[in-house]
């Protein structure tokens, strides 16, 4: 068993940790933006390959304090590079950093290559190239204050690529957001499923693959454990042959619509993509010209925050939203997220539940409506 440290979205974290404990995760931590859990490497390919409200699975390989300079390039010099790589691999840094000792990620990223490369320079008198496209060892350092953590990218790409997206509108939803918007809700398939506004089709995309089981990246072609050494070419085989094995058909409807033609087009373009385009319908029609499904279900929309709305429109359009619900939405659950609050208490239906969640770098308010 080893620590194991996965990323997400801001609001995500309770999400992550309830996917890792269905997946047999032990000792599971929330962190901040981060979940961490126990586990073997099987565990650690399931993470990769299953996790719906993962950014990125990162193994954690030495943590220590820098005070300048001179004392964290001896530590990174200290680390047996020769043990994960060779020198005509290649190699990436992912730096962040906060606080006084290190004040440019930029910086402490060349940093961290030069002590790398010098180890392999010292022995070889060669050295591994960087490649930030598609690296052999993808390198991820965290410095807050003088505390350093160094750990290894075990995802290789970011995780909310999911490999199905060919055309987008305006402003996309990230498709991590977005199943864990979808999970947050509590559908899992049981019954209806609509989204009212669809642009590029994400949610109801992530909802067809939460409703059938499908892991989310059955379409990627590698991961970043895939070049490590010790890459065990057997387990992976098991990991995702079990794991396209609970793949299954599913009886409720997901509806996908929107009032613009080319949010339509995008989002039949990206089902066809995702191989789902048999189980999602899609629409070109406005809200307050959609039918509900007969049967109750689950509703969830991201409307235009006001962008490019004026405000007395934008009041007038989320006022519109909530007369729709109430008028034809009965019994239904409706999720609305948006960045503009303001504009969310013209809606004029009391919330059932507030969630805060970040919709890149925009601060949003997700909030549940029950239709009596």
């Amino acid at each position: 068993m080893q620590s194991i440290i996965v990323k997400t979205l801001a609001g995500l974290e309770p999400v992550l940790a309830e996917e890792l404990r269905l997946l047999g995760a032990q000792g599971i931590r929330q962190l901040k933006r981060a979940v961490a859990f126990d586990g073997d490497k099987e565990l650690m390919y399931r993470a990769n390959y299953e996790l719906r409200t993962a950014l990125r699975v990162l193994i954690p390989l030495r943590s220590f304090s820098a005070y300048n300079e001179r004392s964290y390039y001896d530590a990174i010099r200290d680390i047996p590079w020769i043990q994960m790589m060779g020198v005509n691999d290649s190699l990436a840094i992912d730096a962040v950093t906060q606080g006084e000792v290190f004040r440019h990620s930029h910086y402490l990223g060349l940093l961290t290559k030069d002590a790398i490369v010098d180890q392999f320079r010292d022995r070889f008198n060669r050295r591994p190239n960087v490649n930030t496209i598609s690296p052999t060892l993808r390198i991820n350092v965290h410095v807050q204050g003088t505390h350093v953590d160094i750990s290894l990218d075990a995802s290789g790409d970011s995780l909310h690529r999911r490999n199905y997206r060919r055309d987008t509108v305006e402003a996309p939803l990230n498709e991590v957001l977005a199943a864990g918007m979808i999970l947050l809700s509590g559908w899992n398939g049981k019954g209806p499923f609509v989204d009212p506004m669809c642009g590029s089709g994400t949610l109801p995309i992530e909802a067809a693959l939460i409703a059938t089981q499908t892991p989310v990246q059955y379409k990627r072609e590698g991961f970043g454990f895939f070049k490590w050494p010790d890459f065990d070419a057997k387990c992976w085989k098991a990991v995702k042959s079990a794991a396209d094995a609970r793949v299954q058909p599913f009886e409720f409807p997901i509806l996908a619509s929107d009032k613009e033609s080319r949010a339509r087009n995008a989002t039949a373009l990206n089902l066809m993509s995702a191989e789902l385009e048999k189980s999602v319908t899609v629409e070109k029609m406005s809200f307050d010209k959609l039918e509900a499904p007969e049967v109750p279900g689950t509703l969830i929309m991201n409307p235009p925050y006001d962008e490019r709305l004026k405000v007395e429109d934008t009041a007038a359009f989320y006022k519109s939203i909530g007369d729709i619900l109430k008028k034809r939405w009965p019994g239904w659950s409706a999720w609305i997220i948006s960045s503009n609050r303001e504009a969310m208490k013209h809606i004029g239906l009391r919330p059932a539940q507030r969630i805060t969640l970040f919709n890149g770098a925009l601060e949003c308010s997700y909030q549940k409506f029950d239709m009596f």
